[in-house]
């Protein structure tokens, strides 16, 4: 009798779990991606929804481990997240997420599902991981001034006088292939193309083999700077479009990657009692992702293109250059993101360096900006209370 009622809060929490990835996809990862490359007319907004369906569950396949391992074992010392903590944690947090769905604000995924896991585990008398904390607020922190900045900056860079397009287009191109040479791949054993092709290499010192990564990272950069080149030299304004629909599914393999890690991380402390791997796990949440993506990011993906600020090709590639580089950083470290976190402070970078503030509904960013602090208490407090009152009744 006890295996059948573990066995059937264990069906409970997997259903929270795919709900969650339901909504993530539907709102975070399945919107902000292609948002740019839609409100530059570059993709229209349902095929944009289908493409980042498919992106998004093979960035979670492919690296989404990293982040799962974190949300599931790193935000709580002390304790082992039980079933009814999971599934109690993830439907407070993707109810949450579904309120910003139908109201049109992008609620983060990153703030209230680490919330939700941090509330649970706190009402299952665990301990703050402290320090796992400092580094997920510094990089909550810094990501609205560096993606903001580095927007601002690669914006005004492309509209420089001096510089034509034809070479700063494809600099950034060459900057987009050296972080693809050092993102990490489960196929390669967890390691990057840089990484893995120094491996194979016959050497033995740590300097031959730091200099052969940087060699293959330099390699990979010129051979990405020479293919939007070549494509730029034939026809700019399809290079621009070309490019940036690459930099769409680069950030949505991405943001598959990062935040289907906050929908089944909390399963991962589960799977010693159950006969399911990692990976099975990450190809479930993976699936969530896919179906939230084709049935709901359409509605959020016209909010971000055309509420937020009006984006052309130049200004969506600023945009996505820091994203992508922002989302790697925190796939790299393990760190769970608020993917609208880091799409919309890069819109609002871009649209500065063009409009001003003009440019960006100042409204609708403090409203988000309001949600988001009001949707981490929430759900912190939220996921204790609820759970608390359910351990004390049971």
């Amino acid at each position: 009798m006890v295996a059948l009622d573990f066995l059937a809060v264990v069906l409970i929490a997997s259903i929270a779990s795919l709900f969650m990835a339901w909504t993530i996809g539907a709102g975070s990862s399945g919107s902000t991606p292609f948002a740019p490359a839609a409100g530059a007319n570059v993709i229209s907004v349902m095929r944009a929804g289908f493409l980042v369906g498919l992106l998004g569950f093979a960035g979670a396949v492919f690296q989404g481990a990293n982040v799962a391992g974190t949300v599931g074992t790193g935000l709580i010392y002390g304790v082992t997240l039980t079933p009814g903590a999971v599934a109690t944690g993830l439907f407070m947090a993707a109810l949450l997420v579904s309120i910003g769905i139908f109201t049109g604000y992008p609620i983060p995924t990153g703030f209230t599902a680490t919330g939700a896991v941090i509330g649970v585990g706190i009402a299952l008398g665990g301990l703050p991981a402290w320090g796992t904390y400092k580094q997920i607020g510094a990089m909550w922190v810094l990501v609205p001034f560096v993606g903001s900045g580095v927007a601002y900056a690669t914006a005004r860079f492309l509209r420089h006088e001096d510089i034509p397009e034809r070479m700063s287009v494809p600099a950034l191109g060459g900057i987009v292939g050296a972080i693809i040479a050092n993102m990490s791949f489960v196929f390669l054993s967890g390691q990057s193309i840089a990484v893995a092709g120094a491996n194979w290499l016959p050497l033995s010192d740590a300097v031959g083999i730091m200099v052969a990564q940087i060699g293959i990272t330099l390699v990979v950069a010129f051979i990405a700077t020479l293919l939007l080149a070549w494509d730029m030299a034939k026809d700019e304004d399809r290079g621009l479009s070309h490019f940036l629909l690459v930099l769409g599914g680069l950030v949505a393999f991405s943001a598959g990657a990062s935040q289907v890690g906050l929908a089944v991380g909390p399963l991962i402390p589960l799977l010693d009692d159950l006969p399911i791997t990692l990976l099975a796990l990450l190809v479930g949440g993976g699936l969530g992702l896919l179906a939230g993506s084709w049935m709901g990011a359409p509605r959020m993906i016209k909010a971000l293109s055309q509420d937020y600020s009006s984006l052309g090709p130049r200004r969506s590639i600023a945009a996505l250059v820091p994203s992508f580089a922002l989302a790697q950083t925190a796939v790299f470290f393990g760190i769970p993101v608020s993917f609208n976190e880091i799409i919309l402070s890069a819109i609002v970078g871009s649209g500065y360096a063009a409009g001003g503030s003009s440019s960006v509904s100042q409204e609708k960013m403090l409203n988000t900006v309001f949600a988001w602090i009001i949707s981490l208490t929430i759900a912190t407090v939220g996921s204790y209370g609820v759970y608390a009152a359910i351990r004390a009744i049971l």
